[in-house]
């Protein structure tokens, strides 16, 4: 009977100790989340206010925001609302805000890796493509690398597909830009420059102004239903699909290294998922609205030209030559040009 007391005694001391320990863990585990902390951050977009990609940064702050239950917020600001969209690595920085959207290629003239972290033109045509090197071939941890040694952090890139040419003259084969006057930027301009070009890198904010004032004859800008919003087909009559000088975009989303090292793990993968999800679902919105953007453009009296894929091979070896004179002997962008093509080999896009 003392046994069996004793034994009793013993499970209910269990139980009570059990009970006590749930008890303490529960409301530790309540008071950590109650004393997760309030964050505030500002952010420049890449693109203005009430545009299509500015609505989804939009949706990202928002996502952001959603899977910290509120303690992260993100302020968004438009293209050059904050600073010239050129001085925003600059700022990002030096801490003047803590994030930016941005297009690497703007910055490799001074970081060569960057030239392909953002578009490899006559490369990749399918944005899945691209994308599946970022996550499944390294090249994030190559962009990170890169962008460490700036002080900033690469948070996840915003893969879509091409960015057309528009032009004042039609294009119907590569010689046809020979002598002109086009603006592209990074990685890009150097192959067109291969091409006969002479390529000047304007800020997005003046493409339609210089087109149509004629100082240039062609020109890269964004995605069609960005271009359209921007009121390209008043200025340059020619449509030129596929885009070979950028068959797929990525665009980033980059930080303050310091802003982002004192986030709280939960934080950085709230950045990170947000930013996948974007990625995607922007990805899905433009493949959609391609066709209803090429329609309102002939509507305008634009001429949509549909170049033969054959053009694409048939410049890619040259396009070659422009992206090992981009790598130059810069030790890291060599290597990220040499993952990617050894990916294209794979996928059978090179032999």
């Amino acid at each position: 009977m003392k046994e069996l007391i004793s034994q009793r005694a013993s499970t209910g001391i269990r139980r009570t100790f059990t009970g006590f320990l749930s008890a303490v863990l529960l409301s530790s585990g309540l008071a950590t989340a109650a004393e997760s902390p309030s964050v505030s951050w500002r952010m420049q977009a890449l693109w203005d206010a009430g545009t299509t990609p500015y609505e989804f940064e939009k949706k990202f702050v928002e996502r952001v925001s959603e899977l910290t239950d509120g303690k992260f917020s993100i302020r968004l600001f438009g293209g050059g609302q904050l600073v010239p969209s050129a001085q925003a690595f600059e700022a990002v920085r030096g801490g003047a805000f803590e994030m930016m959207k941005t297009f690497d290629g703007y910055e490799a003239g001074s970081v060569p890796a960057f030239a392909f972290t953002s578009t490899v033109p006559f490369g990749f045509p399918e944005s899945d493509q691209y994308e599946a090197w970022f996550y499944e071939k390294g090249g994030l941890e190559y962009a990170r690398e890169a962008y460490a040694k700036a002080g900033l952090f690469y948070i996840a890139p915003t893969v879509y597909g091409q960015e057309p040419i528009h032009a004042k003259f039609p294009i119907n084969k590569l010689g046809d830009v020979e002598g002109k006057k086009g603006r592209f930027v990074g990685l890009a301009s150097t192959v067109m420059s291969k091409f006969g070009v002479s390529t000047t890198p304007l800020p997005t904010a003046e493409v339609y102004q210089a087109l149509e004032k004629g100082v240039i004859d062609l020109a890269d800008r964004g995605d069609l239903t960005a271009n359209l919003e921007a009121g390209l087909g008043e200025v340059a009559k020619f449509v030129i699909v596929p885009g070979f000088h950028q068959p797929t975009t990525a665009t980033s989303y980059v930080a303050n290294q310091r802003a982002y090292d004192k986030l709280p793990d939960s934080y950085k993968a709230a950045l990170a998922t947000a930013a996948r999800e974007i990625s995607s679902s922007l990805r899905q919105h433009i493949l959609a609205q391609d066709a209803v953007a090429l329609k309102k453009f002939e509507e305008q009296g634009a001429e949509i030209i549909h170049l033969d894929p054959s053009i694409v091979t048939e410049g890619r070896p040259i396009a070659m030559e422009a992206w090992k004179e981009a790598a130059g002997d810069d030790e890291l962008a060599n290597k990220v040009l040499q993952s990617q093509v050894d990916f294209m080999r794979e996928l059978g896009l090179l032999e």
